[in-house]
């Protein structure tokens, strides 16, 4: 097994046991257990190997269909609905898929089961979970993974509304950790425009919080829902789980436009800069793993998932992890307080991290508007300056000048789509 992810002592960050940051870099692949084969689950875990992916984020009881429609190969996950007599062939198919996930460098953010086995709020359900077989299915996966590359997510896109609901869930991450150890980290997927916090933040077997800005509007402010969970205690590392999908329709309405790559790429920046740990990218073809031939359809996609697969957003995510692995990690802190004047609303909004020893820092423009630099709050005599491009990756210097006053540095282009990253590096 790889070195198990443990929380820094930050209280920021995810570090592997050997104390190395870990980047969450992840894909929301819902589906991946339940709808493709071997063939096709490899190809769609090297392409995102290669795109420099970390993370995917899969349901072993799916949303769509998860109990009564059999994977690839015939086979449905429980007999008779029953969480106490999972189907071996079922999850022989899901250990192939998390073992060949983990070969090529991706941890497994594992669902146990989609919300709507548990709180059927909306979507096709059953509820099948009770208190009393959530712990025995979820002892049964923590020993069936015990030793995989994966950290547990529960949930599922739901509301946490009664006791009932949070015997379930305390329940079934009871079960998980008799059966793994302990040994795997553990969350909540919250429902669109909701986090983790608001329901469970107390909870003892809660690691970190997600939060999920959804698909409602274009320009959501997740980085004002992420402050919020930075000001929380205990301090627990919080990250952006499920923000708008790439080629998902604004406000679920085709009428109403497509969220396209800037869209998710302010929602990624926003969302590290405010302090996340990770970002996760989606896409709308993906999740559900759209396929024409098959009719394999959810929810208006428009383009078959291996083609999808390329999309110029999922491409682009790759920079803000190299460039946020290219310095120290774990001294990076959200800092407004680096922006001299207005922060900016919707897509103007300017959003700004810096090493807490003041070493370097980054400032992202969403649209290309001037960033004034309140430079005493960064180290050093001369601070060196370069421009990130978020779509190429590229970089471009700007020079060095000394760290005094408020000196305001104007992007290259500006307007819709032209999302820049100021970086500062203190130095002399």
């Amino acid at each position: 097994m790889s070195a198990a992810l443990v929380v820094a002592p930050t209280r920021r960050h995810l570090v592997r046991a050997d104390g190395s940051p870990f980047f969450w870099l992840g894909d929301t692949a819902w589906e991946l257990f339940h709808l493709l084969d071997r063939e096709e689950a490899e190809f769609y875990l090297r392409t995102r190997a290669t795109q420099g992916f970390t993370v995917v984020q899969a349901v072993a009881l799916a949303e769509f269909e998860g109990l009564t429609r059999p994977n690839p190969y015939g086979h449905l996950p429980l007999e008779g609905n029953d969480p106490t007599r999972p189907v071996e062939a079922y999850f022989q198919h899901v250990d192939w898929i998390v073992a060949r996930a983990n070969a090529l460098g991706i941890t497994v953010a594992f669902v146990p089961t989609w919300g709507d086995k548990w709180n059927k709020a909306w979507g096709i359900g059953p509820e099948i979970f009770t208190p009393q077989n959530a712990e025995v299915f979820g002892e049964w996966l923590g020993r069936r993974y015990r030793d995989a590359d994966l950290v547990w997510i529960l949930g599922g896109d739901r509301e946490v509304k009664t006791d009932a609901h949070r015997a379930i869930l305390r329940a079934m991450a009871a079960g998980l950790q008799r059966g793994d150890g302990g040994t795997h980290l553990m969350t909540l997927h919250p429902n669109g425009h909701h986090a983790s916090s608001q329901y469970v933040h107390q909870e003892e077997w809660l690691d970190f919080n997600m939060i999920q800005s959804g698909h409602g509007e274009k320009d959501l402010a997740n980085w004002a829902m992420l402050a919020h969970d930075a000001s929380l205690q205990p301090a627990k590392p919080y990250m952006e789980a499920e923000p708008c999908y790439e080629n998902h329709p604004v406000r679920h309405r085709p009428d109403q436009g497509w969220f396209e790559a800037w869209d998710v790429r302010k929602l990624c920046w926003w969302g590290l800069l405010a302090g996340g740990f990770g970002h996760t990218y989606g896409c709308h073809d993906i999740w559900g793993f759209h396929d024409p031939v098959r009719q394999r359809r959810f929810a208006d996609p428009r383009t078959a998932w291996w083609e999808a697969l390329h999309f110029p957003g999922a491409n682009q995510m790759r920079h803000a992890r190299r460039l946020l692995l290219s310095r120290p990690l774990l001294k990076l802190v959200p800092d407004q307080q680096l922006i001299a004047g207005d922060a900016g609303a919707g897509a103007d909004h300017i959003q700004a991290a810096r090493a807490d020893d003041g070493s370097y820092a980054y400032l992202y423009s969403a649209s290309g508007r001037p960033i004034a630099v309140a430079a005493e709050r960064l180290a050093g005599a001369t601070l060196r300056a370069a421009w990130l491009d978020p779509r190429s990756g590229f970089s471009t210097a700007i020079g060095e000048l000394r760290r005094q006053g408020f000196p305001v540095f104007t992007p290259p282009t500006a307007g819709t789509g032209c999302d820049w990253v100021l970086v500062l590096d203190a130095v002399g």
